[in-house]
């Protein structure tokens, strides 16, 4: 064989290798429910419950504002709590929906990670026109 194609094969199998290695890190969006019964980090959707003024509720910042508590509701209108180890990010009671990453730790749900989906300033507002 020439050693071009055993080159080839070479990085042919080194390829498989990385597709298959990063693919068993991806996680999967769950609920609160089946996250639960999950040992690997896991992505969570959910909103931020408001009350009836439109403002988010169940936030609970530490006393040295370098780690807080909030309340979250999943998909299947399960509250949970959720700790972060950080900041409160900028925007976060402004998000339209919060993707939470990490797991459980007993009954709490730490996020390693906190992804949002803010409103957007783009889109179209109703505009009553009349001709």
């Amino acid at each position: 064989m020439k050693k071009s194609y055993i080159f080839a094969i070479g990085i042919i199998a080194i390829a498989i290798a990385i597709i298959i290695s990063t693919t068993g890190d991806a996680s999967s969006y769950v609920t609160f429910e089946e996250a639960k019964v999950s040992d690997d980090k896991v992505h969570v959707v959910g909103t931020l419950p408001k009350n009836e003024n439109g403002e988010v509720e169940g936030i609970h910042p530490s006393n040295d504002k370098l780690s807080f508590s909030f309340i979250m509701v999943d998909e299947d209108n399960q509250k949970q709590e959720v700790y972060y180890n950080e900041p409160i990010p900028t925007d976060f009671k402004r998000s339209e929906q919060v993707v939470i990453v990490g797991g459980y730790q007993g009954n709490v749900f730490v996020a390693d990670k906190i992804l949002l989906k803010c409103p957007s300033k783009y889109q179209e507002e109703n505009v009553n026109a009349s001709i």
